[in-house]
C-alpha cells in the first residue's frame, strides 16, 4: 500500500513539474493576451512577437527553450514583448492566426511581430522556423536578429 502510495505522489508531481515546463498555455486567451501586449508595447517601445504553436510540437518547445538561453533571451527582452498562442492541433485560437493572416498555414513554430499600433511588420509565411529543433541558438538568434535589423531598415 505505501510503494503505491509513493508512486501516485512522485507521478503528480512529476506531472506537475512536467507542466512547468509546457511553454503554451492551454487555457489562456490569446486574444487578450495579445491585446495586453499591444497596450504595454506602446509605453515600453517595443515590438510585439507572437508564437504560435503547441505542446505537443516538438520544434515549438525546443524554440522556446532556444529563445530562453542568455544571448536570445537578452534580444528578446530588449526588443519585444512576448505573447505564446497555443493552436492546439490547428483547431484553437485560429481567428487569432487569421487576424495576422495565418501564418500558421506553412507549419509551427510560426511567428507574426507587430508594431504597437498593430502592424504586422513581419509574418513566418513558409514554416521558416518549423526546423527550430535543428537550429542552433545561434542559428535562432541570427533569425531574430535579422529580422529585427531588416525592420529597423524599413523604418
Amino acid at each position: 500500500m505505501l510503494k503505491h502510495f509513493s508512486f501516485i505522489v512522485f507521478f503528480a508531481f512529476a506531472s506537475a513539474a512536467m507542466a512547468k515546463e509546457l511553454p503554451y498555455n492551454e487555457t489562456a486567451n490569446a486574444s487578450a493576451d495579445v491585446q495586453q501586449a499591444l497596450s504595454s508595447a506602446v509605453t515600453q517601445k517595443k515590438k510585439v512577437l507572437v508564437i504560435f504553436g503547441a505542446n505537443w510540437c516538438k520544434d515549438c518547445r525546443a524554440l522556446d527553450a532556444s529563445l530562453k538561453s542568455t544571448d536570445n533571451a537578452a534580444l528578446m527582452s530588449s526588443e519585444f514583448l512576448v505573447v505564446k498562442v497555443d493552436v492546439g492541433n490547428f483547431d484553437k485560437n485560429l481567428d487569432v492566426s487569421n487576424q495576422y493572416g495565418n501564418p500558421i498555414k506553412g507549419g509551427i513554430p510560426a511567428v507574426v511581430i507587430l508594431s504597437s499600433a498593430n502592424q504586422i511588420l513581419y509574418s513566418s509565411r513558409a514554416g521558416e522556423l518549423a526546423n527550430a529543433r535543428r537550429m542552433s541558438k545561434n542559428g535562432v538568434y541570427e533569425f531574430f536578429r535579422n529580422v529585427t535589423s531588416s525592420n529597423s531598415e524599413q523604418k
